[in-house]
């Protein structure tokens, strides 16, 4: 009895394999190519070419080779997708026993894709679908395709190329792309999952919901979804050219929505390595970055809504709006930093391209700043107030940096500083810093202007009153106020108007790294000899105390 159950068992199995093996030999599968090109063509609006088409049993699908959908003629000659092998599940009792052909699902297998992008917003898919007529509801003729509306869509193991038109620079390209669709339907909504590989590690998850297709402009099609990138480096994946200063390696948690053409993203990031500049230098540990982006697809405008970029538990607030019009994006934006703890933000500054004496670091007080951040993203303007109340710049001898008079004591440590302002313009062509206001109590006050470089070279022009030097007023006598008064020093009797236009130049050359003070000797010396002169109550020599002051 066990063998002849055996013996049927194999018999079973034998012919289960001759039919998987010998069927397709008597189904010419290759009949249904023209339906198949034809529907598909229709459908999508697009042209596409399928080659020899054969049965599988064992996967229960036709399977197509040499797969082509030809790209907008106004965007390339050159396939919109092609793909060795196009899998498509069908009935097969009905395709068997009735020749009828209903489709279950797609999967393209390794197809290579090429997404371009217009400058006048459109992509290359745009089109997609936007001729197709034909409704759900409407009956189809036998033998024919759906409104292509199949239970699963999928695309496994792809590549993507994005690139604009005209060209400018390396395409963004992405590999192990794959996209599953379930319920797919032109007419109606339906779930998805995309995952793929960028260059230098990052990856990308995107999960939701989509449909239905936006008729006029494929793009426009509304969806919900959350958005995962981990490991993401923009420089290393080309989504961002070296020269324009930004690095950083991000992973970005976010729920992107779209409707009626509008998007709105809201999410955050956790940046490490993060560089703002490119004279910046990266933060050593990671930012965190919340953001609330909107945009009018349609309009190619958008609002920052809020931008926090947070560290040490603050954070600099940054709103305004921006369009992506041109090649590229124009940004109108303002940062927000109102008294931000020193000691919390310092990591930052470095990012932001500010560079302190070698060996020196902030320490304690606040940070205000109210800043314009205008124009094309790689030529960027920043412009406004920035003060720095209550710190010290630890490790720098400001009073002994002063070249030109006898070193100034009490720095030695450190240089406190109780306030400094400036109205800072930072653009391609170098930095601006006006109406500086500095107050430095071991030393004195100072006010002027000046620029940095491109290359860092510093050209400072400052007005410094040393009140270090007071204890010289008793020397130079009440009959010499007017040198006094060059010095720094004053007198009881001297006015606000006589006292702003008094005191030592000083130039600051150098690298911001490197500074280089000097006290314009000449000049004091040349104003001094005036003043004397023109005293003619004087009845003291001050030409010695003079000497003592420039270490003589």
């Amino acid at each position: 009895m066990k063998k002849r159950w055996v013996k049927a068992v194999v018999a079973a199995a034998v012919l289960l394999v001759a039919i998987l093996v010998l069927v397709p030999f008597f189904v010419n599968a290759d009949t249904f190519r023209p339906t198949i090109q034809s529907e598909l063509s229709s459908a999508l609006g697009r042209k596409v070419t399928l080659g020899h088409i054969s049965l599988s049993l064992l996967t229960g699908s036709l399977v197509a080779k040499d797969i082509s959908i030809a790209d907008d003629p106004s965007f390339s000659t050159s396939p919109f997708l092609k793909a060795s092998e196009l899998r498509i599940g069908v009935k097969l009792g009905q395709l068997l026993f009735h020749h009828s052909l209903q489709i279950t699902d797609f999967t393209v297998d390794s197809p290579s894709i090429q997404l371009i992008h217009a400058a006048n917003g459109t992509w290359n898919f745009s089109s997609l679908g936007s001729t197709a007529s034909k409704s759900q509801t409407q009956t189809q003729q036998a033998g024919a395709l759906p409104a292509l509306t199949v239970n699963e869509l999928k695309i496994a193991n792809g590549s993507a190329e994005l690139s604009s038109l005209p060209a400018a620079g390396n395409p963004f390209k992405c590999s192990n792309v794959n996209l599953t669709v379930n319920q797919f339907s032109l007419g109606r909504q339906f779930p998805f999952e995309l995952s793929l590989d960028v260059a230098g590690g990052g990856t990308l998850n995107l999960k939701g919901t989509a449909g239905p297709l936006a008729q006029n402009d494929t793009s426009l099609t509304p969806f919900d979804a959350t958005i995962q990138i981990k490991h993401f480096d923009p420089v290393a994946a080309g989504a961002i050219q070296p020269s324009d200063g930004i690095s950083m390696v991000a992973d970005f948690d976010a729920q992107v929505t779209s409707k009626d053409g509008n998007m709105t993203t809201m999410g955050k990031a956790v940046a490490s390595q993060l560089k703002l500049m490119p004279k910046g230098t990266p933060t050593p540990k990671p930012v965190n970055i919340n953001f609330n982006l909107s945009d009018n697809l349609s309009s190619r405008t958008g609002l920052v809504n809020d931008l926090a970029i947070a560290t040490g538990g603050v954070a600099a607030h940054i709103a305004g709006s921006f369009r992506h019009d041109s090649t590229e994006p124009v940004l109108n934006l303002h940062l927000s930093a109102p008294n931000l703890p020193v000691d919390q933000v310092e990591d930052l500054l470095p990012a932001a391209g500010v560079t302190l004496p070698s060996g020196s670091r902030l320490q304690g007080g606040t940070i205000n700043a109210n800043l314009a951040i205008t124009g094309p993203v790689n030529a960027l303007t920043i412009a406004g107030p920035i003060e720095l109340d209550n710190s010290q710049l630890a490790g720098f001898d400001l009073g002994g940096k002063i070249q030109g008079i006898t070193p100034i004591s009490g720095t030695s440590g450190g240089t406190e500083i109780q306030k400094l302002y400036a109205e800072v313009n930072h653009s391609p062509q170098g930095t601006s810093f006006s109406n500086i206001d500095a107050e430095v109590p071991r030393i004195g006050s100072a006010t002027g202007s000046g620029t940095i470089s491109p290359a860092d070279e510093l050209n400072f022009q400052l007005n410094a009153r040393i009140a270090a030097l007071s204890a010289l007023g008793g020397a130079i006598g009440s009959g010499t106020s007017s040198i006094g008064g060059l010095l720094g020093i004053g007198s009881n009797s001297t006015s606000n108007s006589q006292s702003n236009s008094s005191g030592i130049p000083l130039t600051v050359t150098g690298t911001a790294s490197s500074p280089s003070i000097h006290a314009d000797v000449g000049k004091i010396l040349k104003n001094a000899v005036n003043g004397i002169v023109g005293n003619s109550q004087n009845q003291q020599s001050p030409m010695k105390t003079l000497k003592g002051l420039f270490g003589r």
